[in-house]
């Protein structure tokens, strides 16, 4: 199965699959347990909320309202993260970079003209936001798009794109889930039942987040 299609069918769906751990554990879930897995809950809706109104222009990304400037796709590697970012560069020679959510015509994109403000559009790509814009280049490896389009490009995105790879991408931040299963054990007691549900939501809760903040399976 392929997550190829718009490029926030993703993040979207391991959202309701993070939401959907959350609700299988309620009704194991003591009241103090029910209230914690509330609050991840509204948690996850709350930023889900906030990255989806950015992607599609509903809160305004960091960009100038209006005006062409140039953008370049660059691929940034730092510990876990993967992230595609836009390197933009407007007509005075200033530059920012732009999170954007992964599509696979990313792969294929050399530098272009773009239009901004809460929709950033070239001549036939629309890309969607994933965070705001920065002034400072973003931390880690960063690798510069092809100058050409890459000829190997769609076998990548296809590879790229499965359902499989981009959640075991993902699932690589849930690295920290049993530390956090641990702590939720001393802080509230309980025995191994417990501790499998926590160790569930803590790890649904973060392959959720790497996928909400846009991650790159590149």
């Amino acid at each position: 199965m392929s997550f190829g299609g718009h490029p926030v069918a993703y993040p979207i769906g391991v959202t309701l699959g993070a939401l959907a751990v959350c609700a299988a554990w309620a009704p194991f879930a003591t009241v103090d347990q029910l209230a914690a897995l509330t609050t991840v809950a509204l948690a996850i809706l709350g930023y889900t909320g906030i990255r989806l109104s950015m992607a599609f222009g509903m809160l305004p990304c960091g960009l100038p309202d209006s005006g062409a400037f140039r953008v370049a796709r660059i691929r940034q590697q730092h510990r876990l993260v993967s992230r595609s970012w836009l390197e933009v560069t407007d007509s005075g020679g200033s530059r920012r970079w732009l999170p954007v959510y992964f599509d696979p015509a990313l792969l294929t994109m050399t530098e272009t003209e773009a239009r901004g403000g809460r929709i950033i559009r070239t001549a036939d790509l629309r890309l969607y936001p994933s965070g705001r814009a920065r002034d400072t280049e973003p931390p880690g490896r960063l690798v510069d798009n092809p100058t050409r389009p890459d000829p190997d490009a769609p076998l990548l995105a296809a590879t790229a794109t499965r359902l499989t790879r981009r959640l075991l991408f993902d699932a690589q931040s849930a690295i920290a889930a049993p530390f956090a299963a641990l702590l939720w054990i001393y802080i509230d007691g309980g025995a191994l039942l417990t501790f499998t549900g926590a160790l569930c939501v803590a790890a649904a809760t973060t392959t959720w987040l790497a996928a909400i903040r846009g991650s790159d399976p590149s």
